[in-house]
């Protein structure tokens, strides 16, 4: 029993794709006896047709591949698209690291190892750009802190 066309006239009252059209199998001699949009409407009224619900695609697998990379997983060189500072841009490179550093000088600052003096000339050197991070800032800050 071929209901092709049966599928067609439903699809387009019901304003939906052909595959969204469901007929009861119970049913098929009723649909395949319609053949005008009217008798299409009313085995729509009963029940015999009817539309089903679309099918969206499920963002669990996107949610779990969003945390592993805020852990800092899948972010290697076979996973990169745009170039170093495409992905972030210079200025923002160095605005995150100078406020490290600028953050970590204050708070030792204010915990007493080192001493004003100390402390600007260490903030000179971060301006210059002589630190790469705040561990190294450390490294360099080894022999002076209390």
């Amino acid at each position: 029993m071929d209901l092709t066309f049966q599928k067609e006239l439903a699809s387009k009252i019901l304003k939906c794709g052909k595959s969204r059209v469901y007929i009861d199998p119970k049913a098929l001699d009723d649909v395949s006896e319609a053949i005008t949009r009217e008798d299409i409407r009313i085995l729509i009224k009963k029940g015999v047709i009817r539309k089903l619900p679309k099918k969206g695609n499920s963002r669990s697998r996107i949610r779990k591949k969003q945390e592993q990379k805020k852990k800092g997983l899948r972010t290697g060189p076979g996973s990169r698209k745009g170039t170093k500072y495409a992905r972030l841009g210079r200025k923002e490179r160095w605005i995150k690291t100078i406020r490290a550093v600028r953050d970590e000088l204050r708070k030792l600052k204010n915990e007493g190892k080192i001493d004003r003096k100390t402390y600007r000339r260490y903030y000179l050197y971060a301006k210059g750009g002589m630190f790469r991070s705040r561990a190294h800032l450390l490294l360099h800050l080894k022999g002076v802190l209390k």
